[in-house]
């Protein structure tokens, strides 16, 4: 029996709980609690990043029985069905417009609309993966989108919203969504930790974060990939690094302690274990360059709070000051160009072993010199 994955049980049904999206949650309640609504919404953003989740937790503040208001009551019929586990409600309809995207798709819909809502206050219609709908479909949308019955809303979610025709984005009103960044994400990531009894061993959380890349989804979905293979609940830093792809972070801290000591035969030494022991080429240059960004913000602030770090568990923090302090930041920031000059230059090499020993060579230049 499979259990539900953690970025669905964490689903927030409100938009208090909603994390990292300040900038739509106050302006979307304020309104809400003036009973200024508009009759369709466009909603915009990365993935993962809670349109989705927000065109609900908007469903259910405009169909609650105590509404519209800002927070769901989450006691009547309408807030319960429209809740995390829920049954869903007829009077809210989610179309996946990847696959319902063209002129048929679009008159049924239409139709669909012309009848009033089974119980609720309005019938909401939600269409995600809004981009994916053809010129075609947006214009067989248009008339109804411009004039619609009083009893309908759409809430338009997207990652591109330059392709939603403008004349359809010009009927909404757009609220753009961002990436969460890790300063938000990590007590976040910690609390949800704390709730299932899950034990992250140094460093594992910086990986979980750097993989999510500003995405709750992704971040949960790569926490519960890491709990398949951990013990007891408990995720090692080595089975953490190993899966998700990553180079240690006590190889990338050799490395760096190897061009500061002008050791050219450690440096290739060192590049030359990386392809033995199977380390992608490409991730390790991304490695390394997550690693001269955490020694520019150390740099930059040598009390940096741990959360803001991509790269350093905490068991290296002290030697990464301290190569930080060494180097000093002109110096980081040209090593830190060379880097990813070199990973732009990845994308179609040939042998991209070659392609670190090049790099390897390119950096030692700027200690010997």
């Amino acid at each position: 029996m499979s259990t539900q994955v953690l970025y669905r049980r964490y689903r927030p049904d409100k938009f208090e709980d909603l994390i990292g999206q300040e900038q739509v949650t106050m302006p979307l309640q304020k309104a809400l609690t003036a009973g200024k609504i508009t009759h369709a919404y466009l909603f915009s953003g990365p993935r993962g990043c809670g349109k989705t989740t927000s065109a609900r937790i908007l469903a259910r503040c405009l169909n609650c029985a105590k509404g519209p208001r800002s927070t769901p009551c989450g006691e009547c019929e309408s807030c319960k069905q429209l809740a995390t586990g829920g049954i869903g409600s007829a009077d809210v309809i989610e179309i996946d417009a990847a696959s319902h995207n063209g002129v048929d798709d679009a008159r049924a819909l239409r139709e669909q609309a012309e009848f009033t809502p089974n119980r609720d206050r309005y019938k909401i219609f939600i269409l995600d993966e809004a981009h994916e709908i053809t010129s075609h479909g947006f214009n067989a949308l248009l008339k109804i989108v411009e004039e619609p019955p009083e009893h309908i809303i759409f809430i338009f979610a997207t990652t591109e919203p330059e392709k939603v025709i403008g004349t359809i984005r010009s009927r909404t009103y757009h609220y753009p969504f961002k990436l969460v960044p890790m300063t938000t994400m990590a007590p976040f990531i910690n609390e949800i930790c704390q709730k299932e009894d899950i034990t992250l061993e140094d460093g594992v959380l910086q990986l979980v974060l750097r993989a999510g890349d500003g995405s709750v989804r992704d971040a949960l979905s790569i926490l519960d990939q890491l709990l398949a293979t951990a013990d007891n609940n408990a995720v090692s830093y080595q089975i953490a690094y190993k899966l998700l792809g990553y180079t240690p972070a006590a190889l990338i801290t050799e490395f760096v302690t190897a061009l500061i000591n002008k050791n050219g035969e450690e440096t290739f030494e060192l590049t030359a274990q990386i392809i033995k022991n199977g380390f992608a080429p490409e991730h390790f240059v991304e490695d390394l360059l997550a690693r001269w960004r955490d020694m520019l913000a150390l740099s930059v602030n040598y009390n940096a709070n741990q959360s803001i770090l991509l790269d350093t568990p905490p068991d290296q923090i002290d030697t990464v000051k301290q190569q930080s302090k060494t180097l000093g930041i002109a110096k980081i920031s040209v090593l830190a160009e060379q880097t990813n000059l070199a990973l732009e230059n990845f994308k179609g090499a040939t042998s991209p072993a070659i392609q670190i020993e090049l790099l390897a060579a390119k950096l030692l230049t700027n200690f010997l010199n």
